[in-house]
């Protein structure tokens, strides 16, 4: 039997992709002029999260604390997803949609 098949791996979520979610939502509203394929909007988030601290949870009390963001996590959350949304602007992985 494989590793992964004795364990719910399912149960681990990295909280913070739903505020890396939200706040680039939040910062495409303003950017009419970026790309919103699925591919680049992709591009954006797993970018924006690959600089962000990671904040895993796997029980409600994980959740509880993961969720306590402070200002220095907010700040580093909208200055990742600003640099992600640069970056794919400038460089997206396709030619022209």
């Amino acid at each position: 039997m494989a590793f992964s098949d004795q364990y719910d791996f399912s149960l681990l979520v990295n909280e913070r992709e739903r505020y890396v979610s939200d706040e680039l939502e939040h910062q495409l509203e303003s950017r009419p002029d970026v790309c919103r394929c699925q591919e680049c909007v992709l591009d954006m988030f797993a970018l924006a999260l690959n600089h962000t601290k990671p904040a895993y949870r796997v029980t409600l009390l994980g959740a509880i604390y993961a969720q306590a963001n402070d200002e220095e996590t907010t700040k580093e959350i909208e200055n990742a997803v600003l640099n992600a949304v640069n970056k794919i602007h400038e460089n997206p992985s396709h030619m022209n949609h």
